[in-house]
């Protein structure tokens, strides 16, 4: 199973039945999200104190998509970053899990341009929900949680992925998902505040706001 955070967030917010993200405007920036919260958890990016992001140390992540957001990131603010750039790097997501043989990838006969996405092995998917489902609903202190699983929690609930937060979650675990978004503080406190402000970020992308 893969083990990066915008891998799994792009799996968890994959729709079986719709061959695609759930919402390909929405999944983009969750999974930039995720990228930039890989990142900071390696300590590839920091945060000066104007909020401004940094990049530390040199040499390439291993990880193509990481490397681009790492030449993009210096001296832009999180919340840019999360915007730029994000439907390529949804694209740039897929094919790089198409490569590892966890996805297929074909060209959509009904959108030019569009791509119908198929999940090689189901199970994948179900171990992703139910790890989150554990996180989400589980004894364990949120303090205790794994940083990554923690940031796709808050994730997850940010982008409403209703396969792993349901209404009914995101009301019940109000405050356990708010916790876990507290998480990403301990990393980058722009990094938390972009994460609160993406159900916000998205209505402007998707047009709701006049944003791009």
């Amino acid at each position: 199973m893969t083990a990066s955070l915008h891998h799994r967030m792009y799996l968890l917010a994959h729709d079986e039945q719709a061959r695609g993200p759930y919402d390909r405007s929405r999944t983009g920036l969750l999974v930039r999200a995720a990228a930039l919260a890989e990142l900071a958890l390696r300590g590839r990016l920091t945060e000066t104190g104007g909020g401004s992001v940094t990049v530390a140390g040199t040499g390439s992540t291993g990880d193509p998509v990481l490397d681009e957001v790492l030449r993009q990131a210096p001296g832009h603010g999180w919340k840019q970053l999360v915007r730029r750039d994000r439907g390529q790097t949804l694209a740039a997501v897929e094919d790089r899990l198409a490569a590892q043989g966890l996805l297929t990838v074909e060209a959509s006969r009904l959108r030019r341009g569009g791509r119908r996405v198929t999940v090689s092995d189901p199970a994948v998917l179900r171990a992703e929900r139910e790890r989150m489902a554990a996180v989400l609903h589980g004894a364990t202190p949120v303090a205790d949680i794994p940083a990554a699983d923690a940031a796709l929690s808050a994730l997850a609930a940010a982008g409403k992925v209703r396969s792993v937060v349901s209404r009914q979650d995101a009301r019940a675990l109000r405050d356990r998902i708010d916790a876990c978004t507290g998480r990403l503080g301990t990393l980058a406190p722009g990094l938390e505040q972009a994460v609160r402000d993406l159900p916000t970020t998205m209505i402007a992308a998707q047009g709701g706001m006049g944003g791009s």
